[in-house]
């Protein structure tokens, strides 16, 4: 096989495919989350309460010399997409609900070859 037909053949199946389009996707969940958590997290929940600390940016926030603000950024935003594809799962879960493994009922005709079959083993 040739190596261009075999990289045709590598790049276009199903599953290369899919996970170029969730890493995509995948950035672009992150831009939106970090924007999330600067600019409507940030400002709301932690600016108050840094300026209650004496802090007025989190990314400033350091301790002899260091400077874990940017730290703790980085963990909100990790909190809030866990939380966010958390819930994506668990409502994906809902929705597509594995099949019960449960037997087709038998038909009149099987039940009666199975008598058959117990009266023969008899």
């Amino acid at each position: 096989m040739g190596f261009i037909k075999e990289f045709k053949t590598f790049a276009f199946k199903g599953n290369v495919m899919d996970l170029a389009v969730g890493v995509i996707i995948g950035s672009a969940f992150g831009a939106i989350v970090k924007s999330f958590v600067d600019d409507v997290i940030t400002p709301l929940l932690l600016n108050p309460a840094l300026k209650a600390a004496g802090a007025e940016n989190i990314k400033e926030l350091s301790w002899n010399g260091v400077a874990y603000g940017s730290f703790v950024s980085a963990v909100i935003s990790f909190l809030v997409i866990a939380f966010v594809l958390f819930l994506l799962i668990k409502a994906a879960n809902k929705i597509i609900k594995p099949e019960e493994n449960t037997p087709p009922e038998l038909s009149s005709t099987d039940k009666l070859l199975m008598e058959i079959r117990d009266e023969l083993r008899k």
